[in-house]
C-alpha cells in the first residue's frame, strides 16, 4: 500500500471508530411538553410571538426588512420605467 501503509491505515481506522462510537453525550432534559403548553395556550397572543422577546425582535426585523425591500424595488421600478434626462 502506498501513502499510509498498513500500520497507518489500521491506526486511522481505530482512531475514527473510537472518536465516533465512544463520544460522551450530555443528558438534555426533554422540554417538549412545556413548549407545547406555552404554544397551545389560548391567551390572545399570535403563535409567532409566543416564544418571547426573541420572537418579537425577529418579527419586527423581518417586517422592517420587508418594507424596506418593497420600497427599494418600487423605487428601482420607477427609475427604470421613466426615461432618463440628458
Amino acid at each position: 500500500m502506498s501513502g499510509l501503509g498498513r500500520a497507518g491505515l489500521r491506526a486511522f481506522q481505530q482512531l475514527s471508530q473510537r472518536t465516533f462510537s465512544t463520544a460522551t453525550r450530555r443528558r438534555v432534559q426533554n422540554r417538549i411538553a412545556e413548549k407545547q403548553k406555552i404554544f397551545q395556550e389560548d391567551n390572545g397572543i399570535p403563535v409567532h410571538l409566543k416564544g418571547g422577546v426573541t420572537d418579537a425582535v425577529l418579527y419586527r426585523l423581518t417586517m422592517a426588512l420587508t418594507v424596506v425591500g418593497t420600497g427599494y424595488v418600487l423605487y428601482k421600478l420607477v427609475r427604470i420605467s421613466l426615461p432618463g434626462q440628458k
